[in-house]
C-alpha cells in the first residue's frame, strides 16, 4: 500500500491551478495534468519539427559534440522516462517514497532500455546507426503518452498518487529547454521569438525580513527544493532587473577580463581554459566600446544569426565567474538566493523583473533542513547531492522556460563554469 505520510493527503482547494501554464501545476490534479502532458508532448514534437526545418533533413543528423545528446535520442529518452517511472513502475503509487529500484514491467518497445536508458546507452552511442529514426521515435512518443494518460485516469488524486505524472511533465519541460539550449550552442537557425527588452529601473531597497526557503506545502518538489530553511534577512538593495548588456560593456571597456584582482583564483583558472582572448560571454562575436552615451555595442550569435543585442536586454550566457568579476568591478556583489526570492515575492509591483534569464546567485548549492533524496534523480544529471558545495544556485527562468516552471520558488543549479544555458545575474549593494 502507498505511504500514509502527508505526501498522500488529498489536495485542499486553495492553491490549485486553473491553467496548464500556471506555476501551481505542481499541485495539479488529474484533469489538468492530462491536458498539460498532452501540451508538453506537442511542444516536444514542435521542437523536433523546428530542428527538421533548420537541418533540412528528417534524420536530424548533427556533428558529434561532447556534452550534447542527439535531438532524436533526447526525444526518445523523454518517452522512455515517462514509461520507466509510470507505465513500467509497479510501485508508482508510493510517490516520492517509491524505491529507487522498484519492480518493473516490460517496455512497450523491447529494446527501449538499450536505446534510451542513459545508464545503458553511453553518450558516445546515442547517435549509433542502429537507433530509431525520427519517425519511429515520434511513434514511440505517441504510444507512451497514450499509456501514461490511460494510467492517469485511475491514479489516486493525492500528491503521492500523482507524483510521477507531475515528474514526467516537468522532466519533459526541462528537456524542451535543453533542446533550445542545444540549438543555440550549435548555431541552428531555429525560429524562436525573443520577448521585447523591458525598461530598466533603478535598484530597489527592501526592508529586513524573516524568510522561509523551501517547499513545505503539498505538491511536487525537485530534490534540491525539499526541506525548509528559516533565515533572517537584513535590509538590502537589489537590482530591479538582471545586469544588462550596456552595463556589461562598461566592464569590458574597463579591461575587466584583464584585471586579475577582479577574479577569484578559480575564476582566473576557468578564464585561462577558454578560447584565447575571451572578452565577453559565450556567443558574443563583438563587444564594443561605449560611445556617445549609447552604452556600447554587442554583436551576438542567436540561433545561428548575428544580431545586435539591445543595450537594455539582460546579458546572457554568462558564467558565474564572469558574474562575480563584474560585481567586484562594480563595487557590488552577486545577490544571494534568499534576497532574490524575497524580492521576487515582495517587490514585483515596485518594478522587480525576472524571467528574462536564469540568474546566478552567490552561494553554493546546499541542502536545506529536512532534505531527502528522491527516487528518480539519484545518479542522474539532475541529482543535487554530488553538486552540494560545488554548484551555484540558479533562480528565475528564461524565455525558453515553460510558463508552468516559472516559479519564484524554483531552485536550479549548475557548476560555476557553465555558460551554455540562458544564464544571467543581478547584484546587490555591498
Amino acid at each position: 500500500m502507498p505511504s500514509s505520510s502527508s505526501s498522500s493527503t488529498p489536495f485542499s482547494t486553495p492553491g490549485r491551478p486553473h491553467s496548464i501554464d500556471s506555476p501551481d501545476m505542481r499541485r495539479a490534479g488529474r484533469e489538468l495534468l492530462s491536458l498539460a502532458l498532452i501540451d508538453a508532448r506537442n511542444h516536444t514534437l514542435h521542437l523536433l519539427s523546428l530542428y527538421e526545418q533548420a537541418l533540412g533533413s528528417p534524420t536530424l543528423a548533427l556533428p558529434r559534440t561532447e556534452g550534447l545528446d542527439p535531438p532524436v535520442w533526447l526525444a526518445g529518452h523523454i518517452g522512455w522516462f515517462a514509461e520507466w517511472w509510470i507505465g513500467r513502475n509497479t510501485q508508482r503509487a508510493f510517490g516520492a517514497d517509491c524505491p529507487v529500484r522498484p519492480t518493473r514491467l516490460s517496455a512497450i518497445e523491447p529494446e527501449a532500455d538499450d536505446w534510451w536508458n542513459p545508464a545503458q546507452c553511453a553518450p558516445a552511442d546515442r547517435a549509433a546507426p542502429g537507433l530509431p529514426d525520427l519517425a519511429q521515435t515520434k511513434a514511440y512518443l505517441l504510444d507512451t503518452l497514450e499509456s501514461t494518460l490511460e494510467l492517469l485516469e485511475h491514479a489516486a488524486e493525492t500528491d503521492a498518487g500523482l507524483y510521477f505524472y507531475r515528474l514526467a511533465l516537468f522532466h519533459e519541460d526541462l528537456r524542451g529547454e535543453q533542446l533550445l539550449v542545444m540549438a543555440q550552442t550549435l548555431g541552428l537557425p531555429l525560429t524562436v521569438e525573443l520577448p521585447p527588452a523591458a525598461v530598466t529601473r533603478p535598484p530597489l531597497d527592501l526592508p529586513a525580513v524573516d524568510w522561509e526557503l523551501g517547499l513545505a506545502d503539498a505538491g511536487f518538489a525537485f530534490a534540491q527544493e525539499r526541506g525548509l530553511e528559516r533565515i533572517r534577512v537584513p535590509e538590502f538593495e537589489i537590482d530591479a532587473q538582471p545586469v544588462t548588456w550596456s552595463q556589461y560593456v562598461e566592464f569590458v571597456d574597463d579591461g575587466g577580463y584583464d584585471r586579475p584582482e577582479l577574479w577569484r583564483p578559480e575564476g582566473l583558472a576557468w578564464l585561462a581554459q577558454q578560447a584565447e582572448g575571451r572578452r565577453g560571454p559565450r556567443h558574443v562575436e563583438q563587444i564594443g566600446a561605449a560611445r556617445h552615451g549609447t552604452g556600447g555595442s554587442v554583436l551576438q550569435q542567436q540561433f545561428g544569426r548575428t544580431v545586435r543585442a539591445a543595450g537594455n536586454r539582460s546579458a546572457v550566457h554568462v558564467a558565474w565567474w564572469e558574474a562575480d568579476a563584474w560585481a567586484r568591478w562594480a563595487g557590488r556583489r552577486v545577490a544571494t538566493e534568499v534576497e532574490w526570492e524575497v524580492a521576487a515575492h515582495t517587490a514585483g509591483r515596485r518594478g522587480f523583473r525576472w524571467a528574462d534569464v536564469h540568474e546566478w546567485t552567490s552561494g553554493t548549492l546546499q541542502p536545506w533542513t529536512g532534505f531527502r533524496v528522491d527516487p528518480w534523480s539519484q545518479g542522474a544529471e539532475f541529482d543535487p547531492v554530488p553538486a552540494f558545495g560545488q554548484a551555484r544556485v540558479l533562480r528565475g527562468a528564461s524565455f525558453a522556460t515553460r510558463a508552468r516552471l516559472r516559479s519564484a520558488k524554483r531552485r536550479g543549479f549548475a557548476l560555476p563554469g557553465r555558460d551554455d544555458g540562458f544564464f544571467g545575474f543581478r547584484t546587490c549593494a555591498t
